[in-house]
């Protein structure tokens, strides 16, 4: 098996049940929003968590390339018509970069001081 095909069913290891697991969060808890997750493929509709197509890898070799990527991620929930600022997704880490605090999940300050960000 090539080392393309290893990656993709690893992939696919980690985004099937993490979709599954999502869909069914949002029909128990949050029905109204599976709309903006609606997708006809042929005759059948589906609910479409993940990107189609494969990935999007990037190598990152300056800081200013990462920060445009963290930002790009945060601006995610404001594309997709969810929030209209990137803090006020409760899950995004757009929160505690913009000093809000506490937040679900703390970023790992120690870690982000050693690589010198800013």
């Amino acid at each position: 098996m090539t080392l393309d095909a290893q990656f993709s069913l690893f992939l696919q290891a980690i985004k099937e049940p993490v979709a599954r697991r999502a869909v069914a969060y949002l029909k128990a808890y949050a029905p109204e929003w599976l709309t903006k997750l609606r997708v006809r493929e042929g005759k059948r509709i589906r609910h479409r968590f993940w990107q189609p197509g494969g990935g999007y890898d990037r190598n990152v070799t300056s800081w200013s390339a990462l920060r445009a990527m963290i930002d790009y991620i945060h601006a995610n929930p404001v594309r997709r018509g969810l929030v209209s600022k990137p803090e006020e997704w409760e899950w995004s880490s757009a929160r505690w970069y913009s000093g809000q605090r506490p937040v679900p999940i703390e970023m790992d300050s120690a870690v982000l001081d050693q690589l010198g960000w800013d």
